[in-house]
């Protein structure tokens, strides 16, 4: 079994954080049961060259909005555009299977706002969110839903 791949950006360290412990957690699932994938984690910078990507590809995305309230003002997405270039790139749109978001639930409207965006302009469905860092509960959960996507490819 292939490891399922996906496609990051963090800016503050959270969604690197949530994906390590992920990552942590499937290697341990796949010890139990060799069928539970593991991780290829892929980090976007700004220093990122876009490239095609070979394969299926799962998006982590955090919202950060430039001011307004992000629905009928200030939806300038700031800090995760190259993220979006490098999945607007060639084909790649055609290899994502799904979008998962993160925010502050304080911003309501604009809590992954971000990944809905994405997911609408990637034509990928929105799949899961987190808060911030995320808990263990919303690891398994998310890990789960993005194991049965990934197998039903």
């Amino acid at each position: 079994m292939t490891a399922m791949n996906i496609i990051y950006i963090s800016i503050e360290g959270n969604t690197r954080s949530f994906l390590k412990r992920m990552s942590t957690y499937a290697t341990q699932q796949h010890s139990f049961n060799p069928k539970s994938p593991l991780l290829n984690l892929k980090e976007i910078t700004e220093q990122t060259e876009p490239t095609n990507e070979q394969e299926p590809f799962f998006v982590f995305v955090p919202t950060y909005l430039d001011g307004g309230d992000g629905i009928t003002s200030g939806f300038t997405e700031i800090m995760t555009n190259s993220l979006g270039e490098y999945i607007a790139y060639g084909d790649n749109p055609k290899k994502c299977l799904g979008v998962v978001g993160s925010g502050n639930r304080n911003f309501n409207e604009q809590y992954c706002l971000t990944a809905r965006k994405y997911a609408k302009q990637f034509n990928a469905p929105f799949l899961a969110d987190y808060e911030l860092r995320g808990t263990s509960q919303d690891i398994e959960v998310i890990y789960d839903r993005l194991t049965k996507r990934w197998n039903d490819q």
